[in-house]
């Protein structure tokens, strides 16, 4: 069923525009708020947000809503996604909101809505959800002795600190580890840095002074270009470089060469495996990452799941089948041992553990497999439904039978923009790329 306001990870748009103009985001946390009444106890909400700067907006229209449903608020600040993940568990919220468009750009802004569990809603609640948005009618708006109370929690970003310095296992501190730290001028600028010098380590900062307009602006997990010139600048042991809201990263090693999420899961998923405290026989992923992955967690005697794109549908398959290790070739991770979402800086400290735990430089220890040749291209389109044209379709069939079965072709819709995602991997670098232009050539065409 398709959906008008929810998509791949939560609701996102322009800020002031769409679903993200302060009418329609007061809906969203009074029809969440309905929808969470249980029971007789005072109901509670955490709210945290990244640095942009239509944050503010969002923030209060949000706050508007739920204490409007009879919902206390309690607002952090700027926190990573995977804090509020938490902190909606730890602190017994019925919900936690985390005002957030990733790592797309500051105009950008958007809405994830975790349920008691710490877990993202299901696609049915946000069915629900979105009726009522639709409905104001459908909408209860509190008595007026039994509307909501808001109040700033201001160690939110301690609580969390402590608790991602808790998940680093090796033995020994980060002593004379040199890191370079990217936080993308976003959410964790103030809890990552921290968190990593009180390790032990010594920390270099970039994309650490948001003004509300900067986040993910030529740094961060999706530019992490600038943090791999610092990394050989600094002649660094590691580089970190998170997104936006922090639940994804990047690493490059002391050459200031990039370690996709690929390689992390490789890892994380190895190490465990080998300390016996790997679940379920493997890892989740999605239908993006590499065919080296899975060439080598079967020489491992490991599995690899794949799922559809986003992190969401990577956490239902690990719940429903036991896995404790996920994420995506972005640099989402998942270790549901420690979290309900992907965590950047988690992720981060696994590898820093495996470094220490290893003393070889992070080249040796976060590169277990060659990668195929991979390419993936987008494709703007403003409507439609390009993807069910006949040319296209026959494109896909015969670029398909080009790769044979040494090779993978991955065409879908962003869930977060108006883009088509064509992807192609295999042992041929030039024949993929040829592929992948030809197909955006035709899919350009259709789309126009």
């Amino acid at each position: 069923m398709s959906r008008k306001y929810f998509g791949t990870d939560g609701v996102r748009g322009k800020a002031n525009d769409g679903a993200m103009t302060p009418d329609v985001v007061m809906r969203i946390g009074m029809a969440a708020g309905q929808l969470h009444h249980r029971g007789g106890h005072r109901h509670r909400v955490v709210i945290g947000k990244d640095t942009r700067l239509s944050g503010y907006m969002i923030e209060q229209a949000l706050a508007a809503g739920f204490l409007a449903a009879g919902m206390d608020v309690f607002q952090f600040g700027p926190v990573p996604t995977p804090a509020v993940a938490m902190l909606t568990h730890s602190l017994r919220a019925d919900l936690g909101v985390m005002i957030s468009a990733s790592h797309n750009p500051f105009h950008d802004n958007g809405i994830k809505i975790f349920g008691p569990d710490g877990y993202k809603l299901s696609d049915a609640m946000e069915a629900q959800i979105e009726e009522l948005i639709d409905n104001p009618r459908l909408l209860k708006y509190a008595a007026p002795d039994q509307i909501g109370r808001a109040k700033r929690i201001e160690d939110a970003g301690a609580r969390y600190i402590e608790f991602a310095k808790r998940t680093y296992t090796a033995e020994t501190p980060l002593d004379g580890l040199r890191i370079v730290i990217d936080t993308a001028n976003g959410a964790a600028y103030k809890s990552a840095p921290p968190a990593l010098w009180e390790l032990g380590a010594e920390i270099i900062t970039m994309g650490d002074e948001p003004n509300g307009l900067n986040i993910n602006e030529k740094c961060g997990s999706t530019h992490p270009e600038a943090m791999c010139q610092r990394v050989r600048e600094t002649r660094a042991d590691i580089g970190i470089a998170l997104d936006g809201d922090a639940d994804r990263v990047i690493i490059a090693d002391e050459n200031g060469k990039v370690i996709d999420g690929d390689q992390i899961m490789a890892l994380i998923a190895s190490s465990w495996a080998a300390r016996g405290v790997l679940k379920g026989g493997g890892l989740v992923s999605t239908i993006m990452s590499n065919l080296g992955l899975e060439r080598f967690m079967q020489a491992k005697g490991l599995t690899l799941a794949r799922t559809k794109v986003g992190d969401r549908y990577v956490v239902e398959h690990m719940r429903a089948h036991g896995f404790n290790v996920g994420g995506e070739q972005s640099g989402h991770i998942v270790m549901s041992d420690f979290s309900t979402t992907g965590d950047g800086l988690l992720a981060a400290l696994q590898v820093l553990s495996e470094v220490v735990r290893q003393q070889k430089p992070v080249s040796e220890v976060c590169n277990l497999f060659t990668p195929l040749p991979q390419v993936l291209q987008n494709v703007k389109f403003k409507g439609g439904k390009p993807l069910d044209d006949t040319g296209v379709k026959s494109a896909i069939r015969d670029a398909e039978s080009l790769l044979g079965k040494t090779g993978r072709l991955v065409i879908r819709p962003s869930g977060t923009e108006p883009l088509i995602r064509v992807m192609a991997e295999g042992e041929d670098e030039s024949l993929v790329r040829r592929i992948v232009a030809d197909l955006c050539g035709v899919i350009s065409k259709a789309a126009a």
